[in-house]
């Protein structure tokens, strides 16, 4: 699998054997951000691990409740905020060429579900 890219509303992630040193990619619409392929490992397990959370809380909270949850790797800090069925996503990298970028409530849930079966390693 030399190249991979998926898409949806709001949201893109890819894969590329060949890059040299950004093999991940990133992105919503009208943007889009190389990552390292540990970068990109990392963005996909803190991704799973976040919406695992926020699945798991949502017999606990009351209905208007919203939730802010974070979890970082050396590289990578990720955020969520919102509803446990619709919530908004940020991250930060930390290393490197720093960025930072974030994704609306309407496009995580396609991102986290093209995250889970991004198969890269």
């Amino acid at each position: 699998m030399p190249r991979t890219l998926k898409r949806g509303p709001g949201w893109q992630i890819g894969w590329d054997d060949d890059a040299p040193e950004f093999a991940g990619l990133v992105g919503g619409d009208d943007w889009a951000l190389e990552l390292t392929a540990a970068e990109l490992e990392d963005f996909c397990r803190l991704l799973g691990q976040l919406a695992d959370t926020m699945s798991q809380v949502a017999t606990e909270l009351m209905a208007e409740e919203r939730l802010t949850c974070e979890l970082e790797s050396d590289r990578l800090w990720l955020e969520v905020e919102g509803f446990p069925q619709s919530y908004s996503l940020r991250m930060i990298v930390l290393t490197g060429r720093r960025a930072e970028v974030g994704w609306s409530a309407a496009a995580v849930s396609g991102l986290v579900q093209a995250a889970q079966s991004l198969k890269f390693f």
